[in-house]
């Protein structure tokens, strides 16, 4: 007996494999948007409501809270390191795709709060995670940042780290105060980068 799969030309299992990873990004990506409105702590009903899956789907992925929280900060990396180059290539000028790349950075610092503690007993798996942080982003934020100083539009010699470690001081009050939105300093951090119009 042929399958679908055989008679496309395909693999059998290769289409389920797809399938699979597709329902993951798509689990990743609720169980983010949960973590950014609710903490890293949120009910996992409320992730598996937002997917769209049962609760016994998350656990058959990621057996521990720990898990699927790590699966998602790898996630949302991922996604921002990916957008910084498609942004280049999209965006009006580098000046605005840097603009556009560090508001998905702010949300990705938002999604991450309480990831320390959820990672508590595990000070190793987290210092590895932040290793991963800085080794994946650190890069698109130079080459944005060279783009929009070549382009005129900033002031050269912006160290990427600087930047992204001003960003993240800068969200930090977000977790204690949920009335604080860091964005309108952020706002004006990146002006401050702007070149002077010349006389």
């Amino acid at each position: 007996m042929v399958t679908a799969d055989e008679a496309g030309g395909r693999p059998p299992g290769r289409s389920k494999r797809a399938d699979a990873q597709r329902n993951q990004r798509k689990l990743l990506t609720a169980a983010a948007e949960v973590f950014a409105v609710s903490g890293v702590d949120a009910p996992i009903r409320e992730i598996a409501a937002r997917a769209g899956v049962g609760m016994g789907t998350i656990y058959r992925h990621f057996p521990t809270r720990a898990d699927l929280v790590v699966a998602v900060y790898r996630h949302q990396v991922e996604a921002c390191a990916e957008a910084g180059p498609r942004l280049l290539a999209e965006a009006a000028s580098p000046y605005a795709a840097l603009r556009q790349w560090v508001d998905l950075f702010v949300d990705f610092l938002v999604t991450k709060h309480g990831l320390a503690n959820a990672l508590m007993p595990d000070a190793e798996g987290f210092a590895t995670l932040h290793t991963y942080f800085v080794d994946r982003l650190l890069p698109v934020a130079e080459r944005l940042l060279d783009a929009a100083a070549e382009a005129g539009e900033i002031e050269p010699g912006t160290d990427p780290y600087h930047l992204m470690r001003g960003v993240g001081n800068l969200c930090v009050g977000r977790d204690s105060d949920p009335r604080y939105d860091p964005r309108p300093l952020i706002a004006l951090l990146l002006r401050g980068l702007q070149r002077a119009p010349r006389a």
